[in-house]
């Protein structure tokens, strides 16, 4: 597991030295004496000392009865953690409504790709149902998915346009496509999305099949893209960019005709709708407009618009105060890039606590298939006791495991409230996460202060309450420019 203890633990005050997350770890192993003789392939002579050693030990013998019979994961959590980790926090954001409690994570993403949008949603509702006084809201998800869809498709071909000189097999254009139209994104694309398109309430635009399930429509899609793909790399061998664009008007049509057949066709960014709704005192609202002017007046917190908002990150592998960027990942062509400031961990703990003091709910990035449980609504890097069961534990550290492939961004949630010990350090994390209220406590999850530490990645700070010393970093520019494929610029 980590380096770092998982339970309550008395922290110092910043800047925390408790390890060197750019040290490597020790990772040692126990050998039999300098005249043990190494091998290459697996010798068959072998097996029968290793079962030897296995029937010789009762706890191994215990850990087979049991595990292979049951969940070999689950079935080594820690009754002790779980006691540990209870939903209970000192600061929270200011309740809404009638009983004065933050919205509920209702939400469901489905079997999609769609957490950085459903996250991005559930930041922005906070701003709406605060302003308008009501108790039950929901973005719509759905609207921003299909605009994302679209503008994706227009981003792959302008790329497969610009890189028309590079063979297929080249790394960035196998990468590219492998997959041109995933579901995953970043904050700075949400954005992207919101200052073109606006967006709506759930009402105006509710869910379909493919956005719920979203593989089929997916595959479909891809497809074409790669298709047309190869039509405007054999064009440019002969044709001008403009005249290549040309033809690219004409097949994202298709594109457009396949998003509506399939998802439903949107409202578009400047056509009006008519929005009723009742607020916290059962009293009716007419509203119309469009959705740019939806978002622009409901959305946007003084000083904490979603534009003036960026991405702290916690990259150990890379220099820190620096600013980094991602090579051709976005959505809308020529929009707001990826922009990430590397800092060290305890720069993002102390942007959670500042946020959450400020009443804003904070988009954070993280590994969520690390040491966690669904049914508990639990992420603690004690969590499950590997070693008392197979006699090993994980000690590869925060930057092997990204340097390895072990781990990288790959999901997106909101954090609400933060519990923090008598030195003002936080112990643990509430989660929004968009899983339905089938999983964890009515859709709430709990991280510990050391899975944060291990396994966040990113947190997307308002301007207004970030350090100064971070925003200089970003508005510094010349950001250092990253790999597509690197693993930590996953479009989660």
């Amino acid at each position: 597991m980590g380096s770092q203890p998982s339970k309550p633990v008395q922290s110092t005050s910043t800047p925390i030295t408790m390890y060197d997350e750019k040290k490597a770890a020790t990772l040692s192993f126990q050998t039999k004496g300098d005249d043990t003789v190494g091998w290459a392939s697996v010798p068959v002579d072998s097996l029968a000392e290793w079962s030897s050693e296995f029937d010789s030990s009762p706890t191994l013998q215990l850990s087979r009865l049991i595990l292979t019979n049951a969940d070999p994961v689950t079935s080594l959590t820690s009754r002790k953690a779980l006691i540990h980790d209870n939903k209970v926090f000192n600061l929270q954001l200011k309740g809404l409504g009638a009983k004065n409690e933050y919205p509920g994570p209702r939400v469901n993403q489905g079997s999609s790709g769609r957490c950085w949008l459903f996250a991005t949603c559930n930041v922005l509702r906070y701003n709406v149902m605060e302003q308008l006084k009501i108790e039950d809201f929901e973005l719509a998800q759905a609207y921003l998915f299909f605009y994302d869809k679209l503008e994706k498709a227009n981003h792959y071909l302008e790329n497969m346009i610009e890189l028309a000189d590079e063979p297929n097999d080249s790394r960035t254009v196998s990468f590219l496509n492998r997959e041109p139209l995933g579901d995953g994104g970043q904050w700075d694309m949400a954005v992207n999305i919101l200052e073109k398109y606006g967006c709506v309430p759930k009402t105006i635009y509710p869910e379909s099949f493919s956005s719920m399930a979203s593989g089929k429509l997916n595959n479909m899609i891809l497809s074409k893209l790669r298709e047309f793909a190869i039509v405007l790399r054999e064009q440019a061998k002969t044709q001008s960019v403009s005249s290549l664009r040309k033809t690219k008007s004409e097949m994202m049509t298709q594109i457009y005709t396949t998003l509506s057949i399939t998802l439903g066709a949107p409202p578009h960014p400047d056509e009006p709708f008519t929005w009723d709704y009742y607020d916290s005192e059962n009293k009716f609202h007419h509203w119309r407009g469009s959705p740019k002017e939806f978002y622009a007046q409901f959305c946007q917190r003084k000083n904490m618009a979603p534009k003036d908002s960026f991405s702290l990150i916690n990259d150990p592998r890379n220099k820190y105060e620096h600013l980094y960027t991602v090579e051709r990942l976005g959505n809308v062509w020529g929009g707001r890039p990826v922009r990430y400031v590397n800092a060290p961990i305890e720069a993002l703990e102390d942007a959670v606590v500042a946020g959450i003091k400020a009443n804003t709910p904070l988009f954070f990035g993280c590994d969520s298939g690390k040491t966690g449980d669904r049914v508990s609504g639990v992420w603690d890097t004690e969590l499950y006791d590997t070693k008392l069961a197979y006699g090993w534990s994980l000690q590869a550290n925060k930057t092997q495991r990204l340097e390895t492939g072990d781990s990288s961004m790959t999901h997106a949630m909101v954090i609400t409230a933060v519990h923090l010990d008598e030195s003002g350090r936080p112990l643990k994390y509430k989660i929004e996460n968009s899983w339905s209220d089938q999983n964890g406590e009515k859709g709430w999850f709990m991280m510990t202060a050391s899975w944060f530490r291990e396994y966040v990645y990113q947190v997307v700070i308002p301007r207004s309450v970030a350090d100064k010393r971070w925003t200089a970093v970003y508005d510094a520019g010349n950001p250092t420019v990253l790999k597509p494929w690197d693993p930590m610029v996953s479009p989660i």
